[in-house]
């Protein structure tokens, strides 16, 4: 019994909080009751033309009455469904008190099943929906039973009984009016259970949409920021490394200016391979932001400032890209470090040969860009004369390692975002960043990613 009742409850969705949506009155709504009135006048006097209103003894305006007042509440049907129900189904058996055969005009009894049918369609409230609905077919069914009880009903449907018939005629009229009213409320509520589902699956598919756009939107902006995030590392390592690299060599030369020329020159030559250096990495990321487009003071580009030609020698010709410098760019850095205030050495460790030239290019760039950034902030931010750049590669891991042995700059302390990058790019690769002072003096950074699990290709 308990499963029959679940069973009934769940095709019912009795346990379904959603509420559709009222629509209030329409315009539709407006011209579907006009257009109910006046076919069902139409109907009544064709049929009191063929004669068959001569047995009712009501007026001519009594019947127009009787006729129009079943159509009035299709006007409120999905507005107030189970009031209208309710409100219908008391009008209805007080015309069929009154005058029987205008409670069984066709038009009547098809304006009446519209109504019980968007009482179900409509309701806001599943179970008050059951509730009403109940209430109504016990109601249909004792004023059913009372017809018959009192010979109306029989008298209607039985003409002359066939003698001959298999079933007696008190049982035939209860089984014919039985089946039609259960065809007619069967019909009118399943049919209006299927239509509140079908609205329910529409509304599923609408929210799902929506939340389908929005979970887009979310992860376009995820991707749009996260794409910022790396221009802005990319802009801050270059920017960093280049600008602190031509101050130290700056200095240098100052300092030996007047009693080594041969020595500032030198300085000043890796001022100006710098400078081009770094207007060459950020001319191809700018590239990148503006691909498809002409970059104003580009080669071909007739730049009036005259940059055209230092960005040909830089290596950037407005159309491609400056390569992503990798682990075999990392000797040149360290080179490019080098001065007379920090020497800066480097050793390449491979476990096989060629395994420097197997490393994913994004997980050298990312190499790359964390040693720069180290030598970066040993410049800026330490008192070492020496510092170490170690690069292991093996089978598995790439890594690298960049040792000094100073202390820290008084009055230097930086913002902490060059480091903040460092962890942001080697957490993209699923790797692990050690920073930090060393037990014997001197500071270290090591950065290790997996080639296999983790890497990109």
């Amino acid at each position: 019994m308990a499963s029959v009742v679940e069973r009934l409850g769940d095709a019912l969705s009795l346990d379904d909080d959603w509420v559709r949506p009222g629509s209030g009155v329409s315009r539709g709504d407006v011209v579907l009751t006009l257009a109910s009135v006046v076919l069902s006048l139409f109907v009544l006097e064709l049929m009191r033309s063929v004669g068959s209103l001569s047995e009712v003894d009501v007026s001519v305006t009594q019947q127009w009455v009787l006729t129009t007042v079943p159509c009035l509440f299709l006007l409120t049907r999905r507005q107030w469904p189970l009031v209208t129900a309710s409100l219908a189904t008391l009008a209805y058996w007080a015309i069929g008190t009154y005058v029987m055969l205008m409670s069984s005009l066709l038009s009547t009894q098809i304006v009446y099943f519209l109504v019980i049918f968007a009482g179900v369609a409509w309701a806001r409230n599943r179970r008050a929906m059951v509730a009403t609905y109940t209430v109504i077919l016990i109601a249909m069914f004792l004023w059913l039973v009372w017809g018959f009880a009192v010979g109306r009903v029989a008298s209607d449907m039985v003409t002359t009984p066939d003698p001959d018939a298999l079933i007696p005629v008190t049982v035939a009229a209860p089984l014919i009016a039985g089946i039609v009213n259960v065809l007619y409320f069967g019909g009118a509520v399943v049919g209006g259970q299927l239509a509140w589902r079908g609205a329910r699956q529409r509304a599923d598919l609408v929210e799902r949409a929506a939340t389908i756009r929005s979970q887009a939107e979310r992860l376009r902006e995820s991707a749009v920021i996260e794409e910022r995030l790396r221009i802005a590392r990319e802009l801050h390592d270059v920017v960093a490394h280049h600008v602190s690299g031509i101050g130290v060599q700056a200095a240098a030369a100052r300092r030996v200016l007047d009693t080594d020329p041969e020595a500032a020159k030198g300085a000043l030559g890796r001022i100006e391979s710098g400078s081009r250096d770094a207007v060459g990495q950020m001319r191809g990321l700018l590239g990148t932001l503006r691909k498809g487009e002409a970059v104003p003071g580009s080669a071909g580009a007739g730049g009036a400032d005259g940059s055209a030609g230092f960005v040909e020698e830089a290596g950037w010709d407005g159309s491609d890209h400056t390569p992503q410098p990798g682990l075999g760019d990392i000797p040149q850095l360290a080179d490019s470090r080098s001065s007379t205030a920090l020497t800066v050495v480097h050793e390449v460790v491979e476990e096989d040969p060629g395994d420097l030239d197997r490393v994913p290019t994004a997980i050298g760039h990312s190499l790359y860009r964390t040693t720069q950034e180290a030598l970066t902030n040993v410049t800026r931010h330490s008192t070492a004369r020496t510092a170490r750049v170690s690069v292991r590669v093996d089978a598995s891991t790439a890594e690298v390692e960049v040792t000094d042995d100073g202390r820290p700059r008084p009055g230097t302390s930086g913002t902490g975002m060059g480091q903040l990058g460092i962890r942001e790019r080697i957490s993209s690769h699923h790797g692990a960043v050690e920073m930090g002072p060393r037990p014997l003096g001197g500071y270290r950074v090591r950065a290790r990613i997996p080639l296999r699990s983790g890497g990109d290709s």
